[in-house]
């Protein structure tokens, strides 16, 4: 009777009271609060470090493919070669297919370098993969065009991106590219001065 009643006693007493289980939550809470706001800032500088190494890929793309063709950045000229490019999506598919496949002096396109049956085409391509990179801090890789036809033909600093702006930002005339990304980082510097 005595071991019965002991074991009675054991079993009575064996799980967590509610004082006990609401500690237990309130601390894991204050510890929770610690910690993801240093978790939020390491995403966050992550995330403006792959921007910083995006950026630097392509301006030195740009840069590269500028020198090698008479001083004229990717976009400013058509894809056949011919002449400026006129339209948005005429500086879109430019810009893209410049930086992406091989290009002759004049910006002429191809898919494949063939010096034996094309020696003109003997640049590029810039970028190692046949996509642009995507901005880290909006997730697009869209990139707005200033063209050449455009009102402010030697208009260096961007225009502030507004709510919805994504991607890139790119002036076809001065070679300037930016982050077209509403928003700072963390040291207070809009992303789009960058």
């Amino acid at each position: 009777m005595e071991k019965l009643m002991r074991l009675i006693k054991l079993s009575s007493r064996s799980g967590f009271t509610l004082v006990e289980l609401l500690i237990v939550v309130f601390i894991l809470a204050v510890l929770a609060a610690i910690v993801l706001p240093r978790f939020n800032s390491s995403t966050d500088e992550a995330k403006e470090a792959a921007l910083r190494s995006s950026l630097l890929e392509m301006r030195n793309a740009i840069e590269l493919y500028y020198h090698q063709h008479n001083n004229v950045y990717p976009g400013f000229n058509k894809t056949d070669g011919t002449g400026k490019t006129t339209i948005d999506a005429e500086g879109q598919t430019a810009f893209f297919n410049q930086l992406t496949l091989y290009t002759d002096v004049n910006g002429k396109t191809a898919v494949a370098k063939d010096l034996e049956a094309n020696p003109q085409i003997r640049y590029g391509p810039y970028l190692k993969r046949s996509t642009l990179p995507v901005n880290p801090i909006d997730g697009s890789a869209h990139v707005t065009l200033l063209l050449n036809n455009a009102a402010l033909d030697q208009h260096d600093q961007p225009p502030a991106p507004r709510a919805g702006d994504s991607g890139w930002w790119f002036n076809v005339v001065s070679g300037k590219f930016v982050a077209n990304t509403p928003g700072s980082g963390i040291d207070g510097t809009p992303y789009y001065l960058w």
